[in-house]
């Protein structure tokens, strides 16, 4: 009997809260870190993109405020509506946005309500993400949660009005719940997800198959609720149910990306990347250039890891992390905020904490990097800058 199988509820609750506060200890300083980086990049550097006029004037607080913050704070004010041929917030998914206007009926400021929900949910989905990784391999999830918390674009975690947080801790909840055989809870979080962010079929697959895997690997034979995961895809349903009986088209979400502005219909022109070929050859400006090679070259890698992922944590996790990162990658004209994307595949974190595991060294230089990536990242972001 190995030696969390032989823990007592009490002895279980003590390691529980041991790790919630390691995770705590080390989360916390990394994000203030971040959001610390952000406001000094808004200081320096004052951005000229759109600032709503109720924005408190608090330093922190208007720098993480930037571009699709906006959307969100329109949709958590106004709710959703559409203009023929313009861009409209039926782009993105509901539950962030309701669960800020949620928030701001405790009496704060949609903003304020925004950066908070951002900020808990990091801090949740960091917490999450340990015991994820500490119940798949228990050897090696404290540099997996390194790798992710210092990860270049986890900037969009720390109270950044984006739903990534909010995407993070419900996926990663579902698939842990899934491993702690709680298929009820897990379909509950995985539906949420679904209703969060446009890769609802990676989160549908991913729990699907892995519940049927690890049904599979045990021996025994299915049982009904092995497939209840299936019905995750409800939170996509209900969302292009809503666009349907609002606005007559449940694909509005993915129609509505190909207006000026945003360009990006789908067709061979995105899934060939000619935008992004026409836009970096032969000549392109250095900024552009780091931006969108960056963001190619983390799409790359990414899906390289994934791999690994299918031979290190399974079908499932190798599933669902192909279709977190291929989705958006087929679709996206110039790989522009991938790298930000690859947040959602969470298990790539641990595939790659796998394989540096004997590398000591190439590890803690991994570390150095993501580490000042990071930061310099979160000062452009705090700036103004199109960074994801």
């Amino acid at each position: 009997m190995s030696a969390s199988n032989s823990l007592s509820p009490a002895g279980e609750r003590v390691g529980v809260r041991g790790e919630a506060q390691w995770t705590l200890v080390r989360s916390l300083p990394i994000a203030l870190l971040s959001i610390a980086f952000a406001t000094l990049g808004s200081i320096l550097y004052p951005p000229t993109n759109w600032i709503p006029a109720d924005v408190p004037p608090v330093a922190f607080i208007e720098a993480l405020i930037r571009w699709d913050a906006g959307w969100y704070g329109e949709i958590a004010q106004n709710g959703y509506w559409i203009k023929p041929g313009e861009q409209s917030p039926v782009a993105f998914f509901p539950l962030y946005p309701l669960l800020i206007r949620a928030v701001t009926w405790l009496g704060l400021n949609r903003w304020v309500a925004a950066v908070t929900v951002s900020f808990l949910c990091a801090m949740a989905g960091l917490w999450v993400f340990a015991r994820w990784a500490k119940q798949l391999s228990p050897n090696v999830w404290q540099s997996a949660f390194w790798l992710l918390a210092l990860y270049p674009f986890a900037e969009y975690l720390y109270g950044v009005v984006y739903s990534d947080a909010l995407f993070l801790v419900l996926a990663v909840g579902a698939f842990y719940a899934l491993e702690r055989d709680r298929p009820v809870v897990a379909t509950l979080l995985g539906a949420l997800a679904c209703a969060c962010r446009p890769v609802a079929p990676a989160v549908v697959v991913g729990l699907l198959v892995r519940s049927l895997e690890r049904r599979w690997v045990k021996g025994d034979g299915f049982r009904l609720t092995d497939f209840l995961p299936a019905l995750a895809g409800l939170g996509l349903l209900a969302w292009m149910t809503f666009l349907q009986l609002r606005f007559d088209d449940p694909l509005a979400f993915a129609h509505v990306q190909g207006v000026p502005g945003w360009d990006q219909p789908p067709g061979w022109h995105a899934w060939l990347k000619l935008y992004w070929f026409d836009t970096m050859f032969p000549k392109v400006d250095p900024a552009v250039g780091l931006r969108l090679g960056g963001h190619a070259l983390v799409t790359v890698l990414a899906l390289v890891l994934v791999i690994p992922t299918f031979k290190r944590l399974g079908v499932g996790y190798g599933l669902f992390t192909l279709l977190v990162v291929g989705i958006p990658a087929v679709s996206s004209k110039d790989f522009q905020g991938l790298g930000r994307y690859v947040i959602a595949a969470f298990p790539l974190f641990l595939t790659l904490a796998l394989l540096l595991e004997r590398r000591p060294v190439l590890r803690r230089g991994v570390f150095v990097v993501f580490a000042l990536t990071l930061g310099a990242l979160a000062i452009a972001l705090g700036a103004g800058a199109y960074v994801a």
